[in-house]
């Protein structure tokens, strides 16, 4: 099945922070019904890198949306997962309505990433697909990027072990792993990072279904005694942080050596953690 046919447009999502330890067992029960995603087949721990690069206001908006709760909010992001040049850089759009996440996305050439990073639109030979409802997310997103006058945040990556549906994308289930993050202003899409800070010391499971919860993943949950919680990369790693790292393109975070010193403890607090 092609990567296309794998997104999930629509769907809802159940989050938990596991120990890596019970990581293989999981592994074990959920290959009775899912198979391994193919991007992760032959890779070492089954896993492929997965890069971001979110933009936000210099309010920080969007994540303020997630750290208040709002309950219709999006954010906006580069995904990509190599810096081959002939591979695609997917401009997404991820909106969460009441408890039902939906994402848009359009595969674009690294050449017009910074044009569309500025907020252009991209001529249809920058394009990966001609199909309508990929033109209509990257229009979307150039109207959300005006709209909150939205720039380069912050790169984020880790490694991502998933299971998908055989048939079907009705469900996809994900261990992530290593999440890491730091301030990055520019518009390119890029795998390496100066001074990273990892986020979270635990696993993040993702459970993502379309329709209906599973009555087997129900039984995963009750056998491992998994306990849903809130985990979003983005707003816990600006969290982590300090958001005013982020809101001022002109400190030098890779020379900073404060920065180099800091902890990579998670945040306690009323702030310990946030819902993606």
């Amino acid at each position: 099945m092609s990567q296309d046919q794998r997104f999930q447009s629509q769907r809802f999502e159940l989050k938990y922070l596991i120990d890596e330890s019970i990581t293989a067992s999981m592994r074990d029960f959920i290959r009775s019904y899912l198979v391994l995603d193919e991007y992760g087949v032959g890779r070492p721990g089954l896993a492929y890198p997965v890069h971001s690069v979110y933009l936000d206001s210099d309010n920080l908006d969007t994540h303020l949306a997630t750290v208040n709760g709002t309950k219709n909010r999006f954010k906006l992001r580069l995904r990509y997962y190599d810096d081959k040049p002939n591979t695609p850089v997917f401009f997404e759009v991820k909106s969460r309505v009441n408890n039902c996440i939906m994402k848009q996305r359009c595969g674009v050439k690294r050449e017009a990433v910074p044009l569309l990073v500025a907020g252009q639109l991209p001529s249809p030979e920058q394009m990966y697909s001609k199909d309508p409802k990929h033109f209509k997310a990257i229009q979307y997103f150039n109207m959300l990027l005006h709209q909150i006058n939205a720039r380069p945040k912050v790169h984020n990556s880790y490694t991502r072990e998933a299971w998908v549906s055989p048939n079907d994308n009705s469900v996809r289930v994900t261990f992530d792993r290593n999440v890491r993050i730091e301030p990055y202003f520019k518009a390119q899409a890029i795998v390496d990072m100066v001074n990273p800070v990892r986020v979270f010391p635990q696993t993040i499971l993702e459970v993502k279904f379309t329709t209906r919860f599973p009555n087997w993943l129900r039984e995963m949950v009750r056998a491992f005694n998994l306990m849903q919680t809130a985990s979003a990369k983005y707003s816990q790693g600006v969290l982590v942080i300090g958001e005013h790292w982020f809101r001022d393109k002109a400190l030098d975070w890779g020379d900073t050596l404060l920065y180099a010193q800091r902890s990579a403890a998670p945040v306690t607090g009323a702030y310990a953690s946030v819902e993606d």
